[in-house]
């Protein structure tokens, strides 16, 4: 049985996989692309939406340490990644690259892990774009009605109609095609870096001394109430729940790394790209280096306008401007974010559809949903399914409640990809890699490391509910998809062709 669970899919079938007509993507993306949508789904929640969470609850200033912190642990994987992308370019990203290396059964696991990870990622996303528009009418004086949403998510009828709108909306655009996708990534980009940039520059002038200090909050004890949100390596050494002080720029890591999941979703679209042999890596590294540098630079900006505990949690950007008396710079900002966070839903579901469509050609989940599109030659059907489902899901979710559990998926397929390089260098010597990971076993060994300390500063109970769902995993693995992989099948077919009986002889 063992051998059935880790059977592998070779490269070159995988690739060969992506010629079959009515299974292929259509290739159409550049270098300049994927770093677009880079840029696009990394600058979105992590800094319109999460910095005045983190700043008041576990960091207070040094936010900017943490989004450092948290730009290492990806870069370490973001070398990992390049190399498998541009080794393996195949739409799936961890997923294809686990398939290839790890086995069947670590591949659906972090498959399935993926889909978890976009699903609640795009919701939260939509939540938070609800919130920014609803303050951009506000700034305008127009009344939002109460039955389209609320700052709280969620409007007369407990469902924020405007976030799920958002995402059916962005369905669409990604079932016509990648290409026009793309061309609406960099039109939205271009405002969204144009509005970073006027974060940065203009509210260099309103900083406070002040409110840097401490720069480092002294570490405040959580009451006994909560310690099921103390982070997980607290618990387990026994320490007592804390907030701030150095562990808290750890924890504050683990909440903001969510801004961080965009070159994860560049790699799934691998197999749309012309060149991604040499585009992969440049996209992959250009755009964490763009972002994590930009980042940086607002946490500390925006900690220096406003003090950390004052910062607002639905959006911290635009109220930090209103809060030193310039309203059209928070209008400005409302309005960039509002339309910035449109490429980050964009993108996040882009990146689901496309493992939920390897998943399906590999046959681990209903061959249905791997038929692209005969016109547009994007994989419609799983698109349309999770594009309705994740809009029910964005109506419904609380924002405060699922971004950790999307950083422990990320945090783990980032663990998966490290181990697949390592062992792909070992079982595979021979293949062609455009792209090597340096200093081999040295970062896959240290990003490994990184990634799980990142994932023992999440909450315990984020842990608890991360288990349900590989679970549930477990059991629709073994029910449905380990007798139906397409390897599975194969394999049967070889079996038959071995006891079959030579002409007008017997069985052997």
């Amino acid at each position: 049985m063992s051998n059935t669970l880790f059977r592998t899919k070779k490269v070159e079938q995988s690739i060969l996989d992506t010629e079959e007509p009515e299974h292929a993507l259509k290739k159409s993306l550049s270098a300049l692309d994927l770093t677009v949508f880079g840029v696009g789904v990394i600058i979105g929640t992590g800094i319109f939406v999460l910095t005045g969470t983190v700043a008041r609850n576990n960091a207070g200033p040094s936010v900017a340490l943490a989004f450092a912190a948290a730009g290492v642990v990806c870069a370490l994987a973001a070398l990992c990644y390049a190399e498998f992308a541009s080794t393996v370019p195949v739409a799936g990203s961890a997923y294809t690259f686990s398939y290839a290396s790890l086995g069947e059964l670590p591949a659906w696991i972090i498959g399935w892990d993926l889909v978890l990870e976009f699903a609640l990622g795009t919701a939260v996303v939509a939540v938070g774009w609800s919130g920014y528009v609803q303050s951009l009418m506000d700034n305008a004086g127009w009344e939002m009605p109460a039955a389209l949403g609320s700052r709280e998510g969620a409007g007369d009828f407990g469902f924020d109609i405007l976030a799920a709108a958002l995402v059916l909306v962005l369905t669409g655009i990604l079932v016509l095609g990648m290409k026009l996708s793309a061309r609406i990534t960099s039109l939205v980009v271009a405002i969204k870096v144009t509005v970073v940039l006027v974060v940065i520059i203009a509210g260099a002038f309103f900083i406070k001394g002040d409110n840097y200090d401490p720069f480092i909050p002294k570490a405040q004890d959580v009451p006994p109430g909560e310690s099921l949100q103390a982070p997980l390596i607290q618990l387990m050494f026994g320490w007592a729940p804390s907030n701030f002080g150095v562990m808290g720029i750890f924890t504050a890591a683990s909440v903001v790394f969510f801004a961080f999941i965009g070159f994860d979703v560049v790699a799934t679209a691998a197999e749309e790209t012309r060149n991604p042999q040499r585009d992969m890596p440049r996209g992959i590294l250009g755009s964490l280096f763009i972002c994590t540098a930009l980042y940086v630079a607002v946490s500390i900006v925006v900690t220096g306008m406003q003090h950390y505990s004052q910062l607002s949690v639905d959006a911290p950007l635009a109220d930090a401007f209103k809060a030193t008396g310039h309203p059209w710079y928070a209008g400005f900002i409302s309005f960039g974010a509002a339309v910035g966070l449109t490429t980050v839903c964009m993108i996040l579901l882009l990146g689901q559809t496309r493992v939920f469509f390897a998943m399906s050609r590999d046959g681990l989940l209903p061959r249905f949903f791997s038929r692209v599109h005969p016109r547009f030659k994007t994989p419609h059907r799983p698109t349309i399914l999770l594009g309705v489902v994740i809009a029910i899901l964005a109506g419904f979710t609380p924002l405060n409640e699922l971004a950790a559990l999307v950083n422990i998926g990320t945090l783990f397929a980032f663990v998966v990809v490290a181990i697949g390089v390592l062992i792909l260098r070992r079982t595979r010597p021979d293949l062609h890699r455009a792209f090597r990971t340096p200093w081999v076993p040295f970062i896959p060994i240290l990003s490994v490391c990184a990634s799980l300390w990142l994932m023992l500063n999440l909450p315990a109970e984020t842990w608890v509910r991360f288990g349900i769902w590989m679970a549930a995993g477990f059991f629709v693995y073994f029910f449905y998809g380990r007798t139906r992989s397409r390897l599975a099948k194969e394999r049967e077919t070889t079996v038959d062709d071995v006891l079959k009986p030579p002409p007008g002889g017997e069985t052997p």
